[in-house]
Order: structure tokens, then sequence, then C-alpha cells
């Protein structure tokens, strides 16, 4: 028969009892407990995190009844059990560094209540320190310390700078606790999505191991293909594996791909694709950054950072390739040690689900037309086609016209040639075209290249009136279409040209490439 499908359901109990398919990830269980007392995991959101909390909550209660058949089941002493406190900052948005104590109280007065403690303390900070100590008093034993999504309250307000900081301290107040609770704890994992620096929220917490890039565990959260295959052989029937595995495998932190398990939980319940987690959240910080930084958008095919920029973060210096990855909307597609302790990582878009509903949002944010973009699908499909680049220009030159004067009057973005060629690169990808931007060849880097139907679409930009025909000598003089001409029945050499003050296309044109 069968098994239902845990779309939602972090809470492992109900996974267990109630027959829903489950992928067994109690090995971790064991693999943190043997090798260390101190551990942050950094994962995107509905990515898995907060049942792997529960799985942990579970086994260090002694709940061996919910591992039977799993690998943790005859790997652990169930007899060593332990008092678990679990923090989660998942549910609800706090606003206020008020709030967040509020909510604090009431977790540390469930805990009081559930364990029979007595606090002597108002502060919070002096509460949670006697919390912990007294549980561990009273039952001979140490504590487990679980703090799920400890970030949110950050991230919730990060665009509104008084609040968050306010929030920030009251974060970093409370986490304080850990370091001196140390004789008191047996174990403390903590999760989130973003990473901020010890300094920032973990204040003397030294011992803190990140394992967010760690091969060893790269795959706590996310599917494998073949913990896919094997636990879904039943939803996965007359279905097409290569496109399951387009649209939602690809996330990497140096070790197997995952798929995004919202996502995929999702088509096998839906049968359709489409951008189940991009859906689940609005990336309206983010959205922000870009467009303060005038940031190009086709170059986010092309990253290639450090590890400072994989890293932690500051409020005061937060970097767009920063948020990028720790949110999901990139991860890592290759690494390389250039030098000893220098890594380059590359990043790209994970998969299609991500590339296509990310431009896709980008674009009516920089246009303000969704409805545009919509109508002229079609326009544009049968242009790329039948190679009609002109008719091309047309649906373009509108597409600009359409966008209105209050848009720009609050964005200085169209001052830039990036936006004009971020507005071409977000409508083709968001149209799940296949999209390189600059693309590289053996003579120089192209600015767009647009694959369709056996035709390739080679790009030039230009920020300047009538200077398409520059463009387009650079095209032909640099020879971008040599890389194309054999496998394609026609390369199109494309210059496009943008006015400031008329805010479009002030100058087209192309040639076929002989």
């Amino acid at each position: 028969m069968m098994k239902k499908l845990p779309v939602g359901i972090s809470n492992l109990r109900e996974i267990i009892e109630n027959g829903y398919a489950y992928v067994d990830k109690s090995i971790f269980v064991h693999d943190l407990e043997e090798t260390g007392k101190y551990y942050f995991l950094s994962r995107p959101r509905r990515f898995g995190k907060s049942l792997m909390v529960d799985t942990l909550k579970e086994a260090f209660e002694g709940n061996r009844r919910l591992f039977q058949e799993l690998w943790l089941e005859n790997k652990r002493d169930w007899e060593q059990v332990y008092p678990v406190i679990r923090v989660s900052f998942g549910q609800g948005i706090i606003g206020s560094r008020s709030e967040l104590e509020e909510k604090i109280a009431e977790i540390l007065y469930f805990y009081e209540q559930k364990f029979g403690v007595v606090s002597d303390f108002k502060s919070i900070s002096g509460r949670f320190a006697q919390l912990i100590e007294s549980v561990s008093m009273k039952y001979n034993q140490r504590v487990v310390l679980l703090v799920d999504e400890y970030d949110k309250p950050i991230l919730d307000n990060i665009i509104h700078r008084d609040r968050v900081e306010e929030i920030r301290d009251g974060l970093k107040n409370f986490y304080s606790v850990i370091k001196d609770s140390d004789a008191h704890l047996h174990f403390v994992f903590i999760t989130g999505v973003s990473k901020f620096s010890k300094v920032s929220l973990f204040s003397g917490l030294n011992n803190l191991v990140d394992i967010t890039l760690s091969p060893m565990f790269a795959t706590i959260c996310g599917l494998t293909e073949s913990e896919l295959v094997c636990v879904f052989e039943e939803h996965l029937k007359g279905q097409n594996l290569d496109d399951i595995r387009r649209w939602y495998n690809g996330y990497s932190w140096l070790g197997k791909k995952v798929y995004n398990p919202f996502s995929i939980l999702n088509f096998f319940r839906e049968g359709l694709f489409r951008n189940y987690w991009f859906e689940s959240g609005t990336p309206a910080f983010l959205l922000q950054l870009l467009m303060e930084r005038h940031y190009p958008i086709p170059g986010i095919e092309k990253l290639e950072v450090g590890a400072e920029l994989l890293g932690s973060f500051e409020l005061d210096n937060i970097f767009v390739e920063t948020l990028l990855f720790q949110t999901g909307y990139l991860t890592i597609t290759a690494h390389e040690e250039v030098l000893p302790g220098e890594v380059l990582y590359r990043l790209n878009y994970p998969n299609f689900e991500v590339k296509k509903s990310f431009t896709e949002y980008l674009l009516t944010c920089f246009t303000q037309q969704p409805a545009e973009m919509k109508k002229s699908i079609r326009t544009v499909i049968q242009c790329l086609r039948h190679g009609q680049p002109d008719a091309l220009k047309e649906v373009f030159y509108s597409f600009f016209a359409a966008i209105l004067h209050d848009w720009y009057r609050k964005n200085s973005m169209a001052a830039y040639e990036g936006y004009y060629c971020s507005v071409f690169y977000c409508y083709f990808s968001a149209l799940g075209l296949e999209v390189r931007a600059e693309d590289v060849s053996s003579h120089g880097n192209m600015d767009m290249t647009v694959l369709f139907e056996g035709k390739a679409y080679i790009f030039e930009f230009k920020m300047s009136d009538h200077a398409s025909g520059k463009a387009l000598s650079q095209i032909k003089n640099k020879g971008y279409a040599k890389k194309y001409m054999a496998d394609s029945e026609a390369v199109y050499l494309i210059a496009v040209a943008f006015s400031r003050d008329e805010r479009n296309i002030s100058g087209f044109e192309w040639e076929l490439a002989q």
C-alpha cells in the first residue's frame, strides 16, 4: 500500500505512529552525539531542520519504539535518558524585544512546569540559567538543549534596523546563558537559516561546531536520490525521474546532492510541476538588497566566492552572495582549493524550480508589470522559433514602455546597464528557456545567450544611445558565434542599446552569423 506523504509534518511521533513515509535520518543522531557536544546547522527554510530537531528530542528522551526498524534502534543505549529543553521560534512573528522576551518567558514557564522546578529570578537570562541547572540537579542528569529557528525573530524584522538590533541584543542575552551552563549540558544543537557570527549572538561560545559545510552531515536534511527512489518508489511510478531531478534536485553542501523535501513531497501529492518551495515564502529583504546594490542578476550564475562569503555575517555588513546562499536561492556546484587553506566555491541556482520562480519574481519587482510578460509569451516563443529578432525588439520595447513612471521615480536602477540586462535575462529565464549569462568563449564573455529549438541567440547590451552598432561589431570581431556554429542550425547576433533618458531601447541591430 502506498504510504501517506508527510507534507508539512515535522513531528517524528506523528509520522511513525500514523504510517507516513519516512526517510531514516537517525544515523545522524548517533554521529552527532558520538563526535561532539555543541553544534550549529544552517539550512534554508522548509528543508527538514525541525524534523531533525524533533528526531534528536525523541532519541534523547529514550523513545525507542519510534525508532523500530530504523538505523538507530540497535545502535544506542536506550536506558540512557536525558531531560530535553526544546526552544523554537518557528511559530508566529515577533515584532519587538518585548514580544521576544514574552515569548521566551512562555517557553521557560512551560519547562518549569513540565519538570517541576521553580525560578527565583525575574530576568530572562537568570531564569534560563536556573532552569538548566535545576533540571540537571533534580534528574541527576545533564540537559539536552535544542534550539530551532534560532534566527527567525531577526529575519522577520531585518528590514527594520532599530527593531532588529534590539531583537538581536535580546537573543544574545538569552543565548549567552549556554556558555556558563556547560557543566549542566550534555548536548546542544542549534539550527536556523542564517549564520550570524559568534560575536553577534553566541558570545563566548567558541566551541560551537558549525556543521553547515561538513561533508559528514551534508545530507542531514533533504533527500538524496537513493533515499527518494527507495522510500517513494510507489509515488515514482509513471513519473519521469529526469524531469523530477531537473526541477527539484541539486542542493549541495559539499556532499551528495539532495532534493528539496518540501517541493518533492508536494509534487508527489499534486502530480504537477510547480514552484512549491518558492511560493511558500517571499524573499522581500533579499529583493530590497539586490535593488539597493544595483546587483546585475545575470552574474548570479557565475559566482565564485571564498569561505568568508559563505560564512557568518553581521547586520552592518550583509553580502548579497551570503544571503542568496544561506536562504537557498543558490547552492555550491563546485569548489577548489587554490592555495592551502584558500577555497573558492562556485555558486549557481540549485535547480529549475528556483531559477524559474526567482527570476519571474525579480522580473515582476523590476518592472511592476506581471501581466505584460504573460501577454507576450506566445509572441516571444514564435519570434525565437522562427528566427524573427525584429519582432522580438517590438515585444521588449513595448514591455519597457509599459513600466509606470512612478516606479522609475522611486528606483534608481534604470540608470544602469545592469538593470536592462537583468530584465532581459529574467524574462527569458522565467519562461524556462535555456539562458546562459556571461557565456564564456575563447575570445571573451558574451552578455547573454538564449538557446531554443536548435537556434542560438547571442545578446550584447550597451547603456548608450544608439551604441548598438558598436555592440554588434564587438560580437562579430570577437567571434562569439563560433562557439555555437557547429551545433546550431542558426546563430543570431543581437546588439541592444538603451537610453537613460527614454528608459527604453534606443538601438537594436542584428545579423545572422555566417
